[in-house]
């Protein structure tokens, strides 16, 4: 409690006082806001996502800021029974980026979840550029694992949930401290890119939590995490990407760490225990940008101890695909350049991945669910969306699944 109260009470204190020393500052030089848009017209990476948003700065405060909020409703079902109608505050999330010097800037990334239950700094860290293929960047960063784990923004999804493969499986939003390096490189129609970062990693709540299941989200959540690491071991996080201007972008990702408290104060009291995440990420455009197809899969490796029971899968997989095409662009309401979209998701998740022992029969424990969508963006920073969720869950022995129905209907948008 005394910590969740310390960092509630420093993040309002920090936006305070920026906000204060922003607009003296305008006010003081007569100078008027700008806005830095996001800039559509180039290609660019999944690993630019980062700095590739809208921000806002004044006369010559050596800060920009910018943000993004999402919020819905909700009526869901599951096999008949329902909680009712809510309505839900996802997240707000502040940005804040400076340019210290040439070559060297800063960006950090404030979110509220839930109203106020959750807050995180979930990003916060110092880039300096040696060299296009030699970037320094140290602090609290994402794990470029996957491609939605950086590229995550609500206000860049034409659906409400996030996939369940990226949030169970890798999980997203998953962020470490550490170092590393990063680099591009550009070849007439292609980009080439690197990420390469050791960081801390997850805990023993991964096979030792309220789920039952080996779970890398339950993971995660060590408070402890940007302190210090639970194996005394760093976690090595590396991904490549290459995109063709006209095809699209793919990415390869790993990620590899021991997880468990193998040792304190000297004594060793179990074997190094590790995982390892491979990640294949895509996404494509066609017909001028009109049908947009976004992809990713990822596959866990987990070491599990031979005496936990078989609800603990030593592997586990997740996919899922977005398309989203554009059926109406043009002057809507006031709005220039408005879009009106339909598309749909596929996403599926298997949580254990095996054979019982004594049988011989499949262990299932999975989840798949098909999302339609059809959204409205009077501009490129701001969307409209109506998302119905159809999802079947199956238990571990593989009864009949549990049926799920959920509609929904939100907005999202930068700030």
């Amino acid at each position: 409690m005394k910590i969740f109260i310390y960092n509630y009470s420093y993040c309002l204190l920090l936006a305070f006082l920026l906000t204060i020393s922003i607009t003296a500052k305008a006010q003081k030089d007569s100078s008027v806001f700008s806005r830095i848009p996001v800039d559509s017209s180039r290609q660019k990476l999944n690993m630019d996502a980062i700095y590739n948003r809208p921000f806002l700065t004044a006369g010559k405060l050596p800060i920009a800021i910018g943000g993004y909020l999402e919020a819905n409703t909700q009526y869901a079902s599951t096999n008949g029974v329902t909680d009712g109608f809510s309505f839900q505050m996802r997240r707000m999330t502040l940005f804040f980026s400076s340019t210290i010097a040439k070559k060297i800037k800063f960006f950090s990334e404030l979110e509220f979840e839930d109203g106020t239950k959750e807050i995180n700094i979930e990003y916060a860290a110092m880039d300096i550029e040696f060299h296009h293929l030699a970037n320094l960047r140290g602090g609290i960063i994402l794990n470029p694992i996957g491609s939605f784990n950086q590229n995550h923004d609500g206000p860049r999804w034409d659906f409400i949930d996030r996939p369940l493969s990226s949030t169970t499986i890798i999980p997203s939003t998953l962020s470490n401290v550490g170092f590393g390096f990063y680099g591009k490189q550009f070849m007439r129609k292609w980009m080439f890119g690197y990420e390469a970062y050791l960081t801390n990693g997850f805990d023993d709540k991964i096979i030792s939590n309220e789920d039952n299941r080996t779970s890398l989200a339950a993971g995660k959540s060590n408070p402890e995490k940007f302190e210090e690491s639970n194996s005394g071991l760093p976690m090595f996080t590396g991904k490549l990407a290459v995109r063709n201007r006209k095809i699209g972008e793919a990415g390869f990702s790993y990620m590899t760490g021991v997880f468990n408290k193998w040792r304190q104060d000297g004594i060793i009291l179990d074997s190094k225990r590790s995982l390892h995440v491979l990640a294949f990420d895509f996404n494509t455009a066609l017909l001028n940008n009109r049908i947009n197809i976004t992809g990713e899969l990822a596959k866990v490796f987990v070491d599990v101890p031979e005496t936990y029971s078989q609800t603990f899968g030593n592997e586990q997989m997740g996919a899922f695909v977005d398309v989203v095409g554009t059926i109406v662009q043009k002057p809507m309401l006031g709005w220039e350049k408005a879009k009106l979209n339909l598309g749909f998701r596929l996403d599926y998740t298997d949580y254990n991945q095996g054979k019982f022992k004594e049988t011989g029969g499949n262990i299932y424990d999975h989840v798949w669910a098909f999302v339609p969508t059809i959204a409205f963006r009077p501009v490129g920073t701001t969307v409209l969306r109506f998302n119905y969720r159809y999802q079947q869950q199956t238990d571990l022995l593989g009864n009949p699944p549990s049926k799920t129905g959920v509609i929904q209907f939100g907005f999202s948008t930068y700030f």
